[in-house]
């Protein structure tokens, strides 16, 4: 079992920063990507970054490229999510999610986080 903790999430307006962290725990040498997903009301849950257990392969949705940047600490057990030039529509709960390989399918992670809020008013 890998238990998992979202912090860092709030409130930002428009143009503004906000580091997101994950902690990890139980057996986390048996899911070792690590990846970041959104779910805004209504809409489904959306894959953000992933990140491999050496850091040296990252992923990001389109919409997030060249504004955020995922990274990890494995001696901390820590992935991190830097926001930058947060948009509205940004705006959404952010859940980390780990597994024993690369997806941007919500559905093949299996150990989830409980998510963090963040907002972001225009």
């Amino acid at each position: 079992q890998v238990q998992l903790v979202e912090s860092g999430g709030g409130l930002v307006q428009g143009g503004g920063s906000l580091r997101l962290s994950c902690a990890a725990s139980g057996r986390t040498g048996s899911s070792s990507y690590m990846g970041w997903f959104r779910q805004a009301p209504g809409k489904e849950r959306d894959f953000v970054a992933g990140i491999s257990w050496s850091g040296g392969d990252t992923a990001y949705a389109d919409s997030v490229k060249g504004r955020f940047t995922i990274s990890r600490d494995n001696a901390r057990n820590t992935v991190y999510l830097q926001m930058n030039s947060l948009k509205p529509e940004d705006t959404a709960v952010y859940y980390c999610a780990a597994r024993r390989f690369y997806s941007r399918r919500a559905y093949e992670y299996e150990y989830w986080g409980q998510g963090t809020q963040v907002t972001v008013s225009s």
